[in-house]
């Protein structure tokens, strides 16, 4: 019976996750009742949000029975707080997605799969590189010369750039380990024009660009209106964003099966 129990709890607490951080906005508003009660106006504020992405926000919670209202004041149900504390170093990942917010906010995160997202803490550090007026090539170049510099390179590409596919091909001319996970919709594109040999594809265009060597991540998003940002990536060469970014491959690699 214990056991039973148990598993109904765990999955409970599974589903309150996945909702939990399937959106950044929840993330920071549960954060802020975390620390104590707020009025709408003060969310509002402090969050730096317009009145109806908090509102639509709160609701969506207080259906879950996630919050409550006492007074004017919304409120942190015991049992979340509690859930955050064993199972989302919420704190953790809210500060990162602070630092990180400027590309962060506006982009399509949705796609990375959930287990990535609860480890989003192994990419404190990690750095926004952003174009410029003066280099509005900035980023693609970056890409390009760390893909020329690596040694084994894996890559996850939702787009098709010329420039990318020709350093991928020059690393196989250097008998260098390559693989690819391509968009479903420019498989063919890459098929024709890559001498990559392995080559797998993933349903959906608006996914993330990652691409993974020995000694750098890098991540780039769609924005919301369903074009590339080409001009923001994160970057970062820790051993845990190694870590997290290989973990990513498995993770979207399992989601695609």
């Amino acid at each position: 019976m214990k056991t039973k129990e148990y598993v109904m709890q765990y999955d409970q607490v599974s589903e309150d996750v996945k909702f939990i951080s399937n959106s950044i906005v929840r993330l920071k508003i549960l954060n802020m009742l975390y620390e104590n009660p707020k009025t709408m106006k003060e969310l509002t504020v402090e969050a730096k949000m317009n009145y109806s992405t908090v509102s639509s926000t709160l609701h969506s919670l207080e259906l879950r029975g996630m919050v409550y209202r006492k007074s004017n004041r919304y409120c942190l149900d015991n049992y979340i707080k509690l859930q955050m504390n064993n199972v989302l170093n919420l704190s953790v990942v809210v500060n990162l997605l602070e630092d990180i917010f400027n590309i962060i906010e506006g982009h399509v995160v949705d796609n990375i799969p959930i287990e990535s997202v609860l480890e989003f803490h192994l990419l404190h550090g990690a750095e926004l590189l952003e174009s410029t007026a003066v280099n509005v090539d900035l980023v693609i170049n970056f890409i390009e010369e760390k893909i020329a510099e690596a040694d084994c390179v894996v890559c996850v590409l939702p787009v098709y750039y010329e420039g990318f596919n020709q350093k991928l091909n020059e690393l196989m001319d250097r008998d260098k380990f390559v693989e690819m996970i391509v968009s479903r919709n420019i498989l063919d594109i890459y098929e024709e024009n890559s001498d990559v040999k392995y080559i797998s594809s993933f349903l959906g265009e608006n996914n993330f660009l990652l691409v993974l060597t020995h000694e750098i991540m890098i991540l780039g998003f769609f924005k919301n209106d369903n074009s590339f940002d080409k001009n923001r990536i994160l970057v970062s060469s820790s051993p845990d964003a190694l870590d997290w970014a290989n973990n990513l491959v498995k993770n979207f690699k399992k989601l695609n099966k």
